[in-house]
Order: C-alpha cells, then structure tokens, then sequence
C-alpha cells in the first residue's frame, strides 16, 4: 500500500504545482524549460509505475461491499468518460469549447464509476484520489479558462466519440485481461 500512496502523492503533487503556487520557481530552479519539462515528464512516469506496482501489491481490505446489481451504473458512466477523455485530446472541438477541460471531468467519472463498483481500501485510494485531484484541477483551471484560439469543431466532437466509443467497447471486452478484473454486467 505504501507504493501507491508515494506513487498518488508524487503523481498528484506535480500535477497541482500550479495550484500550489509552485510551478514558476520549479521552472526557475531548471537550466530550461526543457529540463524541467524532462524531469516532470520522468517524475510522471515514476510516480504512474509507483501506483500501478502499488495497486497490484496492495492488500486486499473491503471497507465497504457495493450492491452487485447496481454495478451497471458504472458502465454507464464509462461511456461519457471515455468520450471526455478523447475530447480532452483532439483539437478544438465543440465539446471541448465549451466543457473548458473535458479529459478531467473524463478522469472525474472514471474515478467515480470505478468507486461505485470498488469496495477495497487500495481502489478507494486510487479512484477516490483520482477523482478528488481531477475535480480540484477543473475547477482551478476553469478560473483563468481562454477558449481555445482555433475555432471549434463539431468534426472533432464526432471523432471523439466514435473513437470513444471503440475505446471503451475494447476495455469492456478486455478489462480482465489488461487489469485483472473481467467486468460483469447486473442482469
């Protein structure tokens, strides 16, 4: 459990530099932007590497048992997250006009589907930190929101969802595979 509390708390505290009113002197303290740019970038993966090994070793503690028949409303709410998160992504787009950030409140959902259906103390560590830090960082950057200077496009808006759609059709179908746990849909 330890490696993913480190592995949360150095992903989550790089990512709220600017939040913490540290991301200027970090800068400064570099030779360049890219060096500090290269250090944020490793640190990134370090802490990534340090949550998914944490997960995976994490003992198995239940806090809480979800109602296995209500497990469906996660799957529902993976399908907007996907979408957001593939908007986040793709140049301007309608979506991403006018949702400001919609990679985060794609995280945001992810977080909360993945609590609705996790009872364990590791998943609640992860999701719940996840979603906590994805809500502070929208409304952080919502603050000082500049639309995007391309003009948006509805274009892009359709290839987020069709390419949404297919991402989550794929971890739908494969979600045992690549994280140890099949899915399972409430009849």
């Amino acid at each position: 459990m330890l490696l993913l509390v480190v592995g949360l708390l150095l992903f989550f505290l790089l990512h709220l530099l600017r939040e913490l009113g540290l991301r200027d002197r970090v800068i400064a303290g570099f030779p360049s932007k890219n060096a500090y740019l290269g250090a944020y970038s490793l640190l990134t993966l370090l802490g990534l590497a340090l949550i998914i090994i944490g997960k995976a070793q994490a003992e198995f503690s239940m806090v809480w048992e979800p109602r296995f028949e209500w497990r469906n409303i996660s799957h529902f709410l993976m399908l907007p997250a996907f979408i957001l998160i593939v908007a986040g992504n793709v140049p301007p787009s309608l979506m991403r006009a006018n949702l400001r950030n919609p990679m985060l409140l794609g995280t945001f959902l992810w977080g909360i589907a993945h609590l609705w259906a996790n009872g364990d103390l590791a998943s609640m560590l992860l999701f719940g930190g996840f979603t906590v830090w994805a809500g502070v960082k929208f409304i952080s950057l919502g603050i000082n929101y500049q639309p995007p200077a391309k003009a948006p496009s509805i274009v892009w808006d359709g290839i987020a969802i069709a390419i949404g759609l297919v991402l989550y059709g794929l971890v739908a179908i494969y979600h045992g595979q690549l994280f140890g746990v099949g899915l399972s849909f409430a009849q």
